[in-house]
């Protein structure tokens, strides 16, 4: 194997575009300080441009070097390797082969996908491509996890689905996640409820007609982003008057 595409030589590259200036503002932007939901994450600084652009020369790291990556302490190294991950899942010379490898490794390591930048790199390529022509029971599975990022992934893995056209899982991980009680839960839900309106606006209508009273304000505001005015100002004074009862 090339030192050229080993984790080693990724770990070497990326550190040298760290920035101590960086840092503290990446740690309260990932929430990494005490009792929030990133709390202890080490950071070293790296722009995600920056992750982004090293992550397309080690496109053809192999699944047991990216798994050394995962086992970094540091988020942006984390990063890193789903950033190939995802590459690797939505290049059309990857085969099925290791696209089945990339979504395992994924699922045996969601210890190592502990925030939400890390689920969305994951979840929406090597989740969601794998899962195009199987059974999606996975999803529902980590949807009913205690652990809030597989919760997340259960509905962002749903994303590459809606852009085939398919949004009925969407809309099922939707009803199990509606009265989540986590923020960053009701952005992702809202995030693919609007997505999947896009595909069937009728399905979203009749989902809010049944939520939208009772569902997080956040994660109502986050499906209704592309509803017209007046359909915006309808569901959100359903949610005013079930407040007011």
């Amino acid at each position: 194997m090339s030192a050229a595409i080993n984790a080693a030589q990724f770990v070497r590259k990326l550190k040298t575009y760290g920035s101590p200036e960086e840092v503290e503002k990446i740690q309260r932007y990932f929430k990494s300080g005490k009792g929030e939901y990133g709390e202890g994450d080490k950071f070293i600084g790296v722009r995600m441009g920056q992750l982004f652009e090293l992550a397309k020369e080690f496109i053809e790291m192999p699944p047991s070097e990216l798994e050394k990556l995962l086992e970094s302490p540091i988020h942006e190294v984390r990063a890193g390797a789903l950033s190939i991950m995802g590459k690797q899942a939505r290049s059309k010379k990857t085969s099925e082969a290791r696209r089945k490898e990339l979504f395992d490794l994924y699922i045996r390591r969601h210890d190592r996908v502990n925030n939400w930048d890390l689920v969305d790199l994951g979840a929406l390529y090597i989740v969601g491509i794998y899962l195009i022509d199987k059974p999606r029971d996975i999803l529902y599975k980590l949807a009913r996890s205690k652990n809030i990022w597989e919760r997340r992934t259960a509905i962002v893995g749903t994303g590459q689905l809606i852009r085939q056209g398919d949004v009925a899982d969407t809309f099922k991980i939707a009803e199990l996640l509606v009265k989540d009680e986590h923020d960053l839960i009701h952005k992702a839900t809202g995030w693919m409820l609007r997505s999947a309106g896009e595909v069937d606006r009728k399905r979203l209508l009749t989902f809010l007609d049944k939520h939208a009273a009772t569902m997080p304000r956040t994660l109502l505001r986050y499906s209704i982003e592309k509803l017209d005015k007046k359909q915006r100002e309808h569901y959100l004074g359903l949610k005013k008057g079930e407040q007011a009862d």
